[in-house]
């Protein structure tokens, strides 16, 4: 019989973790779902992530043996199940792993060991219904099982390679694996794992160890690792179900919650619908990608997180729900998994407010894009949607291919993937022929090699060697004074190349026989710097040695710019958030330009607090420092880098005290101070989820300030001349005004006496008073008060309350006349409408009033005062 003190999904995540904590495993929390600087996996997809460079021996830690609750996501590259989230009973986008590790430490025996004893003893699972399989060569596991563990050879099976032997890639540590199932009982379709009928719901795997026992080589030779590790996965979800006592995952607690909440809000009835599923899913991958600083976008990780909100959005709609609902879920979610993960808690409104905008953003085309893919299906004559419908889909409505096939199927039809790809490929042709690279020369010129950049520590060389000149596109021996524009290739060179959003270095080349080539831009192709510009004096000869000497001014200008940047970034960080990362930048003489992830505009006062930061900084003239470090010794310094890239070994890492530690490779001031001032001089939105600041340092900052400055002295002589016109004008637009307002108050006044008259006749008698209860059009809360004064007037002994609905909200006021609140309290009355509509209130015995929230309550909650009123009097 299964434990029955561990009933919860959060009892079950602390009695693993504890398990472990008992047999010496350091509990590690979970890493976040982007993985730090691997750009070989789009997310978190596994427990191991984080360890993997532990299992390859380039990180160490103080412990050899750990154990983690690791949320994870399969929703992009390799590992997408998207399609099939909702459809199937264990299929999920965002789940949590938990595993157990060891570095070295224990292998094969203790690691089935552990697995045994937490499933049979600690959980409780019976041993008749667990089922195991180990690769099929592996003798040693097969033998610890059979003969050390007893396990049942009728429940004991071998398999191959294809799903019992693990390796992270086609080289490097691997080995086999050992897995358990559970028999969820001969009611549920399916067989034994490794047999015809596998592919059923009855056996279903809940652990998985893997033996990192060899290192394979090119050649696909594998030999032992001196230091053999475990790497082990047991899905959280799984085993909840299993210990709750339901087949499917959707039907634990961590999803009941949030499934309920949504049925409540669209008026769903049927709890197993599969939208409420797929958005029950699709709100926790959602809320813990934003949590770990994804925003969306039309790319990478923002884009897959974009997917999915708007496939939870569709299936939204499909329940009916046409107003904003995806957002509310977060709070939902909080309560189930705050404890755990109290990131989530931190951030929660942050990730509401990202999600509000998104779906705002998708709700505006959703219903057009649906009646055209509804249009496209009616008069479909097969069964496949075509790929230029998909594609219009995406590119015109922001349908994910997904979203669509997610209709398609619904359908019974298929898309045309292939048709889909054809036209995506031909757009990102046309892109790509918009914005070539301005490098052009033939295919067959031989640009290998290397210039080594000798800028950092000086702005000129003297023996720089031309390696290569091309003109017009192809490879010369000569260069002649012309009006051609021609590339110059050294051996080494001052020159910074265009790189990491800085623009490329000008100056000139010069001989000692008095040629002169002026450089207007320098850029990279490979580890080669083409020096772009043209020759003005003599002539040059590949193989000659040239001066070489950059303009002081630009770079200096440049430089000012370059650091000011990484200042700005530090200061965004701070005031707005971690979530904000570059997402693209442009640093020139002129002016730096910066693109990051945010989810709204800036406020005027942020801008300021984020100028005033770094002017800060530039006032306390930090030294910048430069060190060249191994990647992994950057990591640890905490040096920013940016997601996705791939660093070499060795990285510059640039350091402003600690306010800015970044890897860069660029140009930059020797002191903060340099700098003198950073104005920023606009900021706006480029795309979604990404915003834009401008700024400018030094002298140009001085200029734009004196420029502004001039401008409103220029605006105030202009006020000053017409200010004589302009106090008459605003004079007659008070009086204009004061007209107005007091003809308003009278047409209020007029109404309240017209609407009191009419609802005069519609009182009731209740015990010798006049009781009327009623709802007004057009009026506000004096004109609601004015009404309750001639009523009162008017019906003599009564009790009265009176409504006015403005969009959401509700306005109550209540009156009993004078002569008869020692049998009836004004308060008590409107409360008990005002407790009917969400609200509630107070005043004088005589007088009263409230509010609330729900107005659709309240026809009903006036019909209910003349009992009410019957029931106080008796």
């Amino acid at each position: 019989m299964a434990n029955a003190s561990i009933k919860t999904s959060a009892q079950l995540r602390t009695a693993f973790l504890e398990f472990f904590e008992q047999h010496e495993h350091k509990c590690v929390s979970s890493s976040p779902l982007v993985p730090g600087n691997d750009p070989t996996l789009l997310f978190t997809n596994a427990g191991m992530v984080q360890f993997k460079d532990v299992f390859l021996g380039q990180d160490k830690r103080n412990y050899k043996r750990a154990t983690s609750s690791q949320r994870c996501v399969r929703a992009g590259g390799k590992h997408n199940d998207l399609e099939n989230v909702g459809y199937t009973a264990r299929h999920h986008t965002f789940f949590e792993m938990l595993g157990n590790f060891s570095f070295g430490d224990y292998f094969k025996r203790d690691a089935i060991q552990y697995a045994w004893e937490f499933l049979t003893e600690v959980v409780g699972l019976p041993e008749e219904r667990l089922w195991v399989t180990v690769f099929e060569d592996d003798d040693e596991t097969t033998d610890i099982w059979l003969k050390e563990m007893k396990i049942s050879p009728d429940r004991f099976s071998k398999i191959g390679a294809k799903d019992n032997f693990w390796s992270m890639g086609d080289t490097g540590p691997c080995g086999p694996c050992s897995e358990i199932f559970y028999d969820h009982g001969a009611d549920v379709p399916g067989g034994p794992p490794g047999t015809p009928e596998e592919d059923g719901d009855r056996y279903i795997e809940i652990w998985n160890l893997v033996f990192m026992q060899y290192n394979r080589d090119k050649s696909g030779k594998m030999t032992p690792l001196p230091h053999p590790s475990v790497d082990t996965g047991m899905g959280l979800e799984r085993l909840a179900a299993i210990l709750q006592g339901v087949h499917n995952n959707y039907e634990i607690d961590l999803f009941q919650h949030i499934i309920k909440t949504i049925a409540e809000l669209a008026q769903c009835q049927d709890l197993e619908n599969k939208s409420l599923r797929v958005i029950a899913d699709h709100i926790r991958a959602c809320s813990f990608l934003i949590v770990d600083g994804v925003i969306p976008a039309n790319e990478g990780r923002g884009y897959v997180l974009r997917r999915i909100i708007r496939r939870a959005i569709r299936h939204g709609h499909k329940l009916g729900l046409r107003e904003p609902f995806f957002y509310q879920l977060v709070d939902v979610l909080n309560q189930e998994m705050g404890a755990a993960y109290p990131e989530l808690t931190k951030a929660q409104a942050q990730v509401e407010k990202i999600l509000k905008q998104e779906e705002i953003r998708f709700a505006e085309t959703l219903d057009q894009g649906m009646q055209i893919l509804s249009a496209e299906i009616k008069q479909l004559k097969g069964k496949v949607i075509p790929g230029d419908v998909v594609f219009k889909l995406y590119d015109t409505y922001g349908f994910p291919i997904d979203l669509t096939a997610d209709v398609a199927r619904e359908h019974a039809l298929d898309i045309d993937r292939e048709g889909y790809d054809t036209a995506m490929e031909k757009q990102r042709e046309m892109a790509r022929a918009s914005s070539a690279f301005d490098i052009d020369y033939n295919d067959s010129i031989d640009l290998q090699g290397k210039t080594e950049f000798v800028g950092y520590d000086a702005l000129d060389n003297d023996n720089s060697k031309i390696l290569n000149i091309i003109i017009d596109g192809e490879q010369c021996q000569q260069l002649a004074v012309s009006d051609a524009t021609a590339m110059i290739i050294l051996d080494s060179t001052p020159f910074y190349a265009e790189s990491g959003g800085q623009v490329g270095d000008s100056g000139t080349i010069t001989t000692a026989t008095g040629a002169q080539f002026d450089v207007i831009n320098t850029q990279k192709n490979g580890d080669v710097f083409v020096h772009i510009g043209q020759l003005v004096k003599g002539s040059l000869t590949t193989g000659d040695v040239v001066r070489t000497q950059v303009s002081q001014t630009k770079r200096s200008d440049i430089a000012c710019n370059h650091s000011a940047t990484h200042l700005l970034h530090a200061a965004l960080r701070t005031v707005l958030g971690d979530h904000v990362q570059q997402k693209g930048s442009l640093v020139d003489e002129q002016k730096l330009r910066f693109d990051f992830s945010h989810f709204e505009a800036i406020t005027a006062e942020q801008l300021q607090t984020i100028e005033n930061l770094v002017n800060q900084q530039i006032r306390n003239n930090h030294r910048v420092e430069t060190k060249l470090m191994d990647i992994d010794a950057a990591k640890e310094s905490g040096a920013m880098a940016l997601f996705g890239e791939k660093y070499a070994d060795k990285v510059r890492v640039l350091s402003m005290s600690d306010f800015s530690v970044e890897l860069c490779g660029g140009t930059h001031v020797s002191r903060t101070g340099d700098i003198g001032l950073m104005k920023i001089t606009a900021e706006s939105g480029v795309a979604a989820g990404v915003r834009r600041v401008e700024a400018m340092t030094g002298q140009g900052a001085l200029a734009y300030i004196e420029r502004n400055e001039q401008q409103m002295d220029n605006s105030a002589s202009l006020l000053k001349g017409n200010r004589d016109s302009l106090f008459d004008k605003v004079s007659a637009l008070l009086d204009r005004s004061k007209k107005l307002e007091k003809e308003l108050e009278q047409l209020k006044g007029k109404l309240a006496n017209a609407q009191s008259g009419e609802l005069s006749d519609n009182a009731v008698e209740i015990g010798g008073l006049k009781v009327l209860a009623a709802k007004l059009e057009g009026v506000d809360a004096k004109g609601l008060r004015d009404t309750m004064d001639q009523l009162k007037s008017k019906l003599g002994s009564c009790a009265i309350v009176l409504a006015v609905v403005n969009g959401d909200k509700v306005s109550l006021a209540a009156g009993v006349s004078k002569d008869s609140i020692k049998r009836l309290k004004a308060g008590d009355l409107v409360n008990s409408v005002a407790s009917q509509v969400g609200g509630k209130g107070g005043g004088r015995p005589d007088m009263a009033m409230a509010g609330g929230n729900q107005p659709e309550n309240l026809e009903k909650a006036l019909a209910a005062v003349p009992s009410w009123v019957e029931n106080q009097l008796e």
